[in-house]
């Protein structure tokens, strides 16, 4: 079993210097196989940070070093410049590449990790455009995602993770559903009530959803479990939280 999880960042926003080590225990405290990371901000070289900090407390200052960072830019050169998306893998990578999804340069992130079988998987990092109306923005944007995914590169074993920005009846999720399966859905029997917003947010809004999701391909056979996390306030604050998002977890069998 690996375990694969997802986190919106909210880049530097909404006291970051404050809730950023409240975000690293509980990421080390989840410790999973492979992190969908969206919304890093590059100039602070948020990614590295983190990368750095959780590495820091698992290996206790020894020369090892449990996770690497793979990450990219949004492609657009004025709105999505300074933002992008990744992932951090304790597996070994074998390649890695991404692809356009335009509207505002949103990028797919696949890493092509080997497992313990010596089998391989494609772990993918995505963060679909964000106005809530433009479903049929997203919509383009799994058509696209999931055409190149099972291309020339194919691999069985896929899981796709990442800030889908729309709810479950939404079409781009439903597209997903017709050849992905949810690893929340599969281990729960329904999505998740909301993964958006947190307490972080303040004042919170009226709206709460699920927009966060795990997909996973039909190779993957079994999700032994599936869970939110990065989702416990701070003690002296309960409105700061590791993000405005709370992140998914998922154990998977990947033979």
């Amino acid at each position: 079993m690996i375990t694969v999880a997802t986190i919106n960042l909210r880049n530097r926003a909404d006291r970051w210097l404050k809730r950023r080590h409240l975000l690293v225990a509980q990421l080390v405290d989840a410790a999973p196989d492979l992190i969908s990371l969206q919304e890093i901000s590059m100039p602070i070289g948020q990614g590295r940070w983190l990368r750095n900090q959780i590495n820091m407390r698992l290996s206790g200052g020894s020369a090892r070093r449990p996770y690497r960072l793979i990450q990219k830019r949004k492609r657009h050169p004025i709105n999505g410049y300074h933002e992008g998306v990744g992932v951090l893998t304790k597996l070994p990578v074998l390649y890695h590449d991404t692809l356009g999804l335009g509207y505002g340069g949103r990028i797919a992130l696949r890493v092509n990790v080997e497992l313990p079988t010596h089998r391989t998987l494609d772990f993918v990092a995505v963060h679909l455009h964000h106005v809530a109306h433009d479903e049929e923005a997203r919509l383009e944007q799994v058509m696209k995602l999931t055409g190149w995914l099972n291309g020339r590169r194919r691999v069985p074993n896929q899981v796709i993770a990442g800030d889908f920005n729309e709810t479950p009846d939404g079409l781009a999720i439903q597209h997903m559903k017709q050849g992905y399966r949810s690893a929340y859905a599969v281990a729960a029997g329904h999505e998740p009530l909301a993964t958006f917003p947190t307490a972080l947010q303040q004042p919170l809004s009226d709206w709460a959803g699920c927009l966060d999701y795990i997909f996973i391909s039909p190779a993957i056979k079994r999700v032994q479990s599936a869970a939110i996390f990065c989702d416990k306030p701070a003690e002296e604050d309960d409105t700061l939280y590791p993000s405005d998002h709370v992140g998914l977890i998922a154990g998977i069998d990947v033979g």
